[in-house]
């Protein structure tokens, strides 16, 4: 209990997934949430199913939105005296290859993934360092390994992990440690839409070689960030294997390899961009209506 016990923990993407069962875990050891979301409705109800303002402060905000970040952390210091810890979650995934996805649709990720983690941490550092807290930035084993069909979501994930790297250089002096969390595929809403939108999808992870093809619940996922952000670790693997492809990353980006693991993708890319055409948006129905351009 000790690690958490008044401690004031900063979650975006608070709402759902990761960052709900986070929010649940720390707030049960203690913390105080202060949790950013950019869907009201069910952040009104994790608010309230841990206890309402006494221990949650929750601000539908955009992450791309630098005020509204400002904002919100404003609000949180406001009602707690300061942030201790800082997990910066909201993320999103667009459908298709270069050739398919809407321009406005990858502009939209990195600005989400990437700049959304950027608002969202020098919005709070200033607290953080006055505390000597914790930040701890989402990334994804996307940072490790490049996926077809997923060049949006790469690129910001990898440019996530490469920002802790160099925050951590930057405030290690200030008494402030920082990691990355890196996942393989995990049971939350963002997966479950794509597979539902995209069978294609579904059926090229199930091509895949063990445990590459193997989705981890949001349940353990959250486990492993408790511990993790307990022990403010460098980096957090979900599952343990994922932290192996950080080592051999030079060897996955050989030639060779990406002969071996591209067979496939001449005949599973065209079906991916096809049905993507045919649903005639690029992203999830849930997240093209929370702020689609």
């Amino acid at each position: 209990m000790t690690a958490f016990t008044g401690k004031v923990v900063l979650i975006t993407g608070g709402a759902r997934g990761i960052g709900a069962e986070v929010a649940r875990r720390l707030h049960a050891r203690g913390a105080h949430l202060i949790l950013v979301d950019v869907d009201p409705p069910p952040l009104r109800e994790l608010a309230a199913e841990l206890g309402g303002e006494e221990h949650v402060v929750a601000v539908p905000a955009d992450v791309r939105d630098f005020a509204a970040m400002e904002a919100a952390v404003a609000r949180g210091i406001e009602r707690f005296g300061g942030i201790d810890i800082v997990m910066a979650n909201a993320g999103i995934a667009s459908y298709g290859s270069v050739l398919a996805v809407d321009p406005a649709a990858f502009r939209r990720v990195i600005e989400v993934n990437l700049v959304g983690c950027f608002h969202t941490v020098r919005a709070a550092l200033p607290s953080v360092v006055e505390r000597r807290g914790y930040v701890l930035i989402v990334s994804s084993l996307a940072a490790y390994l490049a996926m077809p069909g997923m060049a949006p979501y790469d690129a910001a994930k990898a440019g996530v992990e490469h920002f802790a790297n160099a925050l951590r250089l930057e405030v290690a002096h200030l008494g402030v440690d920082v990691g990355s969390a890196h996942m393989s595929w995990i049971d939350t809403p963002l997966v479950r839409e794509s597979f539902a939108d995209l069978p294609a999808v579904a059926r090229g992870l199930a091509a895949l070689p063990s445990p590459i093809r193997k989705t981890t619940s949001v349940r353990e996922c959250g486990a492993r960030f408790e511990r993790g952000i307990a022990r403010r670790a460098r980096r957090i693997n979900v599952p343990l294997w994922v932290g192996l492809l950080r080592w051999l990353r030079p060897l996955l980006q050989t030639r060779l390899v990406e002969r071996s693991s591209g067979k496939t993708t001449p005949d599973w890319l065209p079906e991916v961009d096809a049905e993507v055409a045919e649903l005639g948006r690029s992203f999830s129905a849930r997240t093209q209506a929370l702020g689609g351009d």
